[in-house]
């Protein structure tokens, strides 16, 4: 299309012409891109124009910015999210028990680290909503966790848990034995079903300094809750960057 008949701006087209390339794999993840003065001579234009045009793709999260390097294609490994087939038994309590997402990066070839911290914190609003007895600013436990995919950070995970339910279990307090955390609730009382709520949004900044997260991506939010025998027992919420993960559902029709 003309330039007089592309509705479009210059830096606009720059964009688009770009991003196809990255789709199309013309441009793979890793790629530098080239220099502006070569971009602004390939696309007929000046420098700022294209320094707009990148910027624009850094919003929508496909290229990074490298202090002294140049600007690249954004490597994002991913991983698929099996909502139902990641809470089997067989995976937390079978003969090698195994946290969940190790187990399900492991089996798509992703190394999976963790760094985590358990405390005690006041209770916030969604905890109070989700876990019964429990009000907003009350006491209650907080497994803190930050995991990451081949080294790259990919979500927090904050699970909340009563006083009550960590006397009851020190093993859940101090995150020690096989399985994982949900194997931990299980063994204070059986998990019968897991329920997920999930929203997209963008992070506010504390989450962004967090996870490290590159300018232009949004999150995931999840609360899970862990229902068991004896009602509800651990409320966590993720921060899961929405580039980072796949949420892959398969399910039977119920009657």
């Amino acid at each position: 299309m003309s330039e007089t008949t592309d509705g479009r701006s210059r830096q606009q087209r720059i964009a688009d012409a770009m991003r196809a390339q990255i789709e199309s794999g013309e441009l793979q993840p890793g790629d530098r891109l080239p220099g502006l003065p070569a971009l602004a001579e390939s696309f007929g234009t000046s420098q700022v124009t294209v320094r707009y045009a990148i910027d624009r793709l850094k919003q929508e999260g496909l290229v990074v910015s490298r202090q002294g390097l140049g600007n690249f294609v954004r490597v994002k490994p991913a991983v698929r999210r099996y909502g139902i087939s990641r809470y089997s038994r067989s995976v937390w309590a079978g003969d090698n028990p195994q946290p969940l997402l190790v187990a399900e990066g492991g089996r798509q070839g992703k190394a999976i680290g963790q760094t985590a911290v358990t405390e005690q914190t006041p209770a916030p609003a969604f905890v109070a909503a989700r876990l019964p007895g429990v009000a907003e600013g009350e006491l209650v436990y907080v497994r803190r966790r930050i995991t990451t995919i081949d080294g790259v950070i990919n979500q927090s995970v904050d699970s909340y848990f009563t006083i009550a339910t960590g006397e009851r279990s020190p093993e859940l307090v101090a995150a020690e034995g096989a399985g994982g955390h949900i194997a931990r609730i299980n063994a204070v009382s059986p998990v019968l079903d897991v329920q997920e709520e999930i929203t997209a949004r963008m992070p506010t900044g504390p989450e962004s300094a967090r996870l490290e997260i590159p300018a232009g991506t949004p999150v995931f939010e999840v609360f899970r809750t862990y229902h068991t025998e004896d009602g509800p027992l651990d409320v966590t919420r993720f921060v899961i960057r929405a580039d980072m993960a796949v949420f892959d559902y398969r399910f039977p029709i119920p009657d």
